[in-house]
């Protein structure tokens, strides 16, 4: 894990999620640092990410600290929900000595549950005193929930000669179906970035990486990604240059990596499935069928029970909702073993076939439409026992 200059990560047991256990997580971002965010959409988004939007637009990009909870989200809290999170960017600001808009608080856990902001403001000196550029391996694991393993990615890329850093953590199992960024997710990078340029860059990775996973089709009210670029490396990546596009390319293979370590972990699942719909005649078209197939409960319990019943994929692709659609134009594979075809069971499949391209833990489910020629991918996972386990259990 590559640590990134002029970004000091600190950990401190504040007690919100389970007495003994990290849960508290506070970021230092050097002076200068240029900052970007995503939110999510959901109507009913959590008073720390209204607070934590806010203060981007404030500091024109330029926070000095971000401060992560987990254990609550804060959210369906009211007016008493905005007062702590605004009470726990206070205590930072006074305590590290700066002004209370460069602090971005971000929650993530129970909702409907008042903030102990008590318990983080005790709390602060703890992760202040542990602050290190050395802490991304003890940062991940603090602000998990739900998860049963921490989600961190490294990369290093050469731009005009020189190694640059890019690290990440994230966060996510369950509720997830991000629209514009993630559960949670903290990403830095040693390169420097124009605010707009940083802004563009992490909207489009976004989109090729948090955008496409789900795990059960719930958008949360607490997602977050955002990206820091210090630019201690010292160098500066322009727009449209060779540098710009290398970055990207970096950025967005770091991110899919991510997005991907969250569905692999995604809640009671065994799975770990790739919808990739060809041929579409529109790319939110050929989106629109994956992510149909992604969030059918029944195509995911077939795919838990190794079940090669293909007649759920076609009837998923056949209520996406596409226009003038010819359904004898559609081939459906399993890992490569062709299931179906005009609009019906392949003359090749067998049952003996099916099951053999069912029972890897990784699966690839391709859709061919025959409409044009764009393309879709997500990633999912299966719907198991253990996932409805994990959320009737969730409170109790």
């Amino acid at each position: 894990m590559s640590a990134i200059p002029g970004v000091a990560l600190g950990v401190a047991q504040a007690g919100i999620k389970t007495a003994g256990k990290d849960d508290l997580l506070l970021v230092s971002l050097s002076p200068d640092t240029r900052t970007a965010a995503r939110f999510t959409r959901n109507a009913f988004r959590a008073a720390p990410v209204d607070i934590a939007a806010a203060h981007v637009l404030a500091t024109q990009g330029e926070p000095r600290y971000l401060l992560v909870n987990t254990g609550n989200a804060n959210a369906g809290t009211g007016e008493p929900g905005w007062s702590a999170a605004m009470a726990c960017c206070d205590a930072v600001a006074t305590h590290m000595g700066v002004p209370v808009q460069t602090v971005l608080p971000f929650s993530t856990g129970v909702i409907g549950e008042p903030l102990p902001s008590d318990l983080i403001v005790t709390a602060l000196a703890e992760a202040a005193g542990d602050l290190s550029e050395d802490n991304w391996d003890r940062a991940a694991g603090a602000i998990l929930t739900t998860d049963t393993r921490s989600k961190l990615r490294s990369v290093e890329v050469e731009l005009g000669g020189q190694q640059c850093r890019i690290t990440g953590i994230a966060k996510g199992a369950g509720m997830i179906c991000p629209d514009l960024a993630t559960m949670l997710a903290f990403v830095a990078t040693d390169v420097a970035l124009e605010q707009k340029l940083l802004e563009s860059l992490l909207a489009s990775a976004a989109d090729a990486s948090f955008n496409r996973i789900t795990v059960d089709g719930d958008t949360s009210t607490n997602d977050a990604v955002t990206l820091s670029a210090t630019g201690r490396s010292g160098v500066v990546v322009e727009a449209d240059s060779p540098e710009c596009r290398e970055f990207s390319e970096a950025l967005t293979t770091l991110m899919i990596a991510l997005a991907q370590d969250v569905v692999r972990d995604g809640e009671g699942a065994s799975k770990f499935v790739e919808i990739h719909v060809t041929g579409g005649e529109t790319q939110q078209a050929a989106d629109k069928v994956a992510r149909t197939i992604a969030h059918s409960p029944l195509v995911k319990t077939a795919l838990f029970a190794s079940d090669p019943n293909w007649g759920r994929i076609l009837a998923a692709i056949g209520r996406a909702g596409l226009s003038e659609f010819d359904t004898r134009a559609v081939t459906i594979h399993i890992n490569g073993v062709l299931i179906a075809e005009k609009g019906a069971r392949a003359a090749s499949y067998t049952e003996v076939q099916g099951q053999e391209a069912m029972d890897p833990t990784d699966l690839v489910v391709e859709v061919a439409l025959s409409r044009g020629d764009e393309q879709a991918v997500i990633w999912t996972t299966d719907l198991s026992y253990d996932y409805v386990k994990i959320n009737a259990e969730y409170r109790t």
